[in-house]
């Protein structure tokens, strides 16, 4: 599990961060009182840059890849279908970040769900899960070479 904000003024802190261990506190719905969530290390962070923080793995939140389909399409190019079912097992809905490693030149020809471009071999998909929930995300992609 990530946490991740933009630390800028409006999500705050919004001034630069000292690289050391940062630890994340949530406030419990029973008794008002803070539980601890995680903690990790980050690097110096300039203002206005995004903040990952790696919590840890989530054990009531789970995710199964299979690859449905593989069609050689000619010599130098090929077609794969994903299937990602992602099954929450929590007390609310949470949003997963799917993100999945694509080498070469590559083209999504369709997908369950949007894709965002992080980079040149990186794409993920946002998907919300309802709380006690699943949800499917399914994509094929083209790769020529």
């Amino acid at each position: 599990m990530t946490l991740a904000f933009q630390n800028s003024r409006g999500s705050g802190p919004g001034i630069p961060l000292p690289a050391g261990k940062v630890r994340v506190y949530k406030q419990d719905d029973a008794d008002n009182s803070l539980e601890f969530v995680g903690e990790d290390l980050i690097d110096h962070t300039p203002q206005d840059e995004k903040v990952r923080i790696y919590l840890g793995n989530a054990f009531d939140i789970k995710g199964e890849r299979i690859q449905k389909e593989m069609k050689q399409l000619s010599e130098r190019s090929h077609e794969e279908t994903w299937q990602i079912t992602l099954r929450n097992h929590k007390k609310e809905a949470v949003t997963v970040v799917v993100e999945e490693q694509l080498q070469g030149d590559w083209k999504i020809r369709k997908e369950s769900h949007p894709h965002k471009k992080k980079d040149a071999t990186t794409i993920e998909f946002e998907v919300p899960v309802e709380k006690d929930g699943e949800a499917v995300v399914e994509y094929t992609v083209l790769f020529k070479w």
